[in-house]
C-alpha cells in the first residue's frame, strides 16, 4: 500500500447516491470512468512487467497506511463515547494474553482450568463444573454456543423418537431471543416453522412468560409436534430483559425440553453479589453461555459455555480419527475440547482469561461492572429530569432504553414519534461524537445507551446526554411533515 496514491482516486459522488443509489445518469458517468481505466489498461498492458514486482515494505510504512488509510474506516468499538450494541471490552491483561497465545500459535485442545474459576465466581451449581461432572468449554461466540447445545438436544432427543422425526422438534423461544438462535436452529436441520418466537410484552418487562410458554407448547403437541429445546435469556439484546429461569424450566422439565440460557451480556454482571438473582433458578436449566468478550476486559473472541452432562455433546460431536488418537484423550485422563465444539483446532483462548482473572481478582472485576451500572444510573437520571424524555423499559443492568415523547411537540400519532426519535439518533451518530443503537418493541422505537467501553468515565456519560438534548433541541424546533401537514 505504501506506493500506492489515493489522491487522484475519483471522490464519492454522494448527493448522487444518497438521492438515488441507481440514478441512470450517475450510472452512465461511472461506467464510462470503468470502461476508459479498462481500456487504458489494455492499452498498456505491455509496458507493466508480466511478474508481480511488489516488494516487502518496512513495519514503519506499513504502520503508516494503517494510521491514514484503516484507522479513519474504523468504527471504534473502544472509544469512550461508544455507547451502541453491546460492549466489546479489552484490558491490557486481555491484550497480553492474547498476544501471548498468538505467540505460541498452539492447539489448545485440552485447558480447563478457567472454566471452573469463573463458574465459581457465577455462584453456578457444581453440577456445572469439572468437580461436579459437568464442565465448561470457550467457544467463539454464542452462535456456536447455542448450535452445540442445539444439536446435543437435538440426537438425544431423535434417539428416543426416531431420527425420521426431525421435522417434528419444535425450538421455543421469545421475541426477544437474539436471532442467534434462528441461525443455530437452522444449521440444525430444525424446520423454520418449528421455531417458535413467543410474543411479550411491556407489561412483563418484555420477559417470556412461562403460561404463554406452556400454551404454544401444548398447541404444538396437539399438532403432532415435538417440543425439543427452550432457550431464555438473563439480558437481551434489546431491552436487557430477564426471563424467569426456575419458572420457565418447571415447564420445561414437564415435557423434557432442553434449556439453554443465553447470558450473552449480563451473565459476567453476575458475579456481583446484587445481581445473581437475576440468574435464580439456573439449577435447573441445561446449559448457560456467556461472552467474556462483551464485558469481561477480554478482548474477542471468547465464549464461556457450561455444561451440565458433557457426554452429550461429545456423543453428537466427536470424532476419533487414527492420526489424533492418543493414550491421554483414551484413558480419559483429560478433556479434548475437539469433541465439545464444531472445529477440529481451537485457539488458545483460555490463555486471555486466565491473565484477565489473575491480573484483577474477583473484587476489581466487580468494581469495574459497577462503575458502568452507576454510570448508566448517571443517564437514567438525566433522562428522567427532561420532561421531554421517557424512559421506555426499567433499567437492569448498564443499558438505558429512551425516547423522545411525542406529547411533549403535540405529537400523537407513534408513527411520527417514532420518526422523531429516528431522526434524532440519526442526527446525533452522523454528528461523529457519540455512536448509539435503536430497537422497536411492540411498535415503539427506542433508543439504546449501552455504557460498557473499559475507557468510559461519568464526564463522557453527561457530555453524551448533552449531545443528546442538543440534537433534540434542533429537531424539536424545527416543523415535522405532520405538523406541516396540519398547517
Amino acid at each position: 500500500m505504501g506506493s500506492q496514491n489515493f489522491e487522484n482516486a475519483p471522490k464519492a459522488h454522494t448527493s448522487s447516491y444518497n438521492n438515488n443509489p441507481l440514478d441512470p445518469e450517475e450510472f452512465r458517468r461511472q461506467g464510462h470512468m470503468i470502461i476508459d481505466f479498462l481500456a487504458d489498461y489494455y492499452q498498456a498492458i505491455e509496458k507493466y512487467p508480466v511478474l508481480s514486482q511488489v516488494e516487502p515494505e518496512p513495519i514503519e510504512s506499513i504502520l503508516q497506511d494503517v494510521q491514514e488509510h484503516i484507522v479513519p474506516g474504523i468504527t471504534h468499538w473502544q472509544s469512550p463515547n461508544f455507547f451502541a450494541y453491546f460492549p466489546s471490552s479489552g484490558s491490557i491483561a486481555g491484550f497480553l494474553g492474547e498476544m501471548l497465545s498468538t505467540g505460541f500459535n498452539v492447539v489448545g485442545f485440552n485447558w480447563t482450568i478457567v472454566m471452573d474459576w469463573l463458574g465459581e465466581m457465577l455462584e453456578l451449581p457444581k453440577s456445572f463444573l469439572f468437580s461436579g461432572n459437568g464442565g465448561g468449554v470457550l467457544q467463539w461466540t454464542t452462535c456456536e454456543a447455542v448450535l452445540c447445545t442445539l444439536v446435543a438436544a437435538r440426537d438425544q432427543m431423535l434417539s428416543r423418537i426416531g431420527r425420521e422425526n426431525l421435522v417434528k422438534l419444535v425450538v421455543y423461544v421469545s421475541d426477544q431471543t437474539h436471532s442467534a438462535l434462528q441461525k443455530a436452529a437452522q444449521i440444525a436441520g430444525i424446520h423454520p416453522k418449528n421455531i417458535k418466537a413467543i410474543k411479550t410484552s411491556k407489561s412483563t418487562s418484555f420477559a417470556l412468560s412461562p403460561s404463554s410458554l406452556r400454551a404454544q407448547i401444548c398447541a404444538d403437541m396437539e399438532a403432532g409436534l415435538v417440543p425439543l429445546f427452550l432457550c431464555a435469556t438473563v439480558g437481551t439484546t434489546s431491552t436487557t430483559a430477564v426471563d424467569p429461569l426456575g419458572s420457565l424450566c418447571d415447564v420445561a422439565k414437564d415435557y423434557g425440553m432442553w434449556v439453554h440460557v443465553d447470558a450473552a451480556y449480563a451473565g459476567s454482571a453476575c458475579i456481583c453479589p446484587e445481581f445473581r438473582h437475576f440468574m435464580d433458578g439456573v439449577e435447573g436449566v441445561n446449559s448457560i453461555s456467556l461472552n467474556a468478550h462483551k464485558w469481561f476486559l477480554t478482548t474477542l473472541d471468547c465464549c464461556c459455555l457450561w455444561v451440565k452432562d458433557p457426554s452429550a455433546l461429545i456423543k453428537s460431536l466427536s470424532t476419533n480419527p487414527e492420526f489424533l488418537k492418543n493414550k491421554a484423550t483414551d484413558s480419559k485422563q483429560v478433556v479434548d475440547y475437539k469433541d465439545w465444539q464444531i472445529t477440529l483446532s481451537r485457539r488458545f483462548r483460555s490463555l486471555k482469561l486466565w491473565f484477565v482473572l489473575r491480573s484483577y481478582g474477583v473484587a476489581n472485576l466487580r468494581n469495574f461492572l459497577r462503575s458502568h451500572v452507576k454510570m448508566a444510573k448517571v443517564f437514567e437520571r438525566l433522562v428522567a429530569m427532561d420532561k421531554r424524555f421517557e424512559i421506555v423499559v426499567p433499567r437492569n443492568f448498564a443499558m438505558v432504553c429512551f425516547r423522545i415523547l411525542g406529547s411533549t411537540v403535540g405529537i400523537l400519532s407513534e408513527e411520527h414519534v417514532n420518526e422523531l426519535n429516528r431522526k434524532l439518533l440519526e442526527s446525533m451518530n452522523m454528528s461523529g461524537s457519540i455512536y448509539m443503537t435503536h430497537i422497536v418493541v411492540e411498535g415503539v422505537y427506542v433508543i439504546r445507551f449501552a455504557v460498557g467501553a473499559t475507557l468510559v468515565q461519568e464526564r463522557h456519560v453527561i457530555m453524551a446526554w448533552k449531545v443528546v438534548q442538543e440534537h433534540a433541541n434542533v429537531i424539536l424546533s424545527t416543523p415535522t411533515q405532520h405538523e406541516v401537514n396540519l398547517v
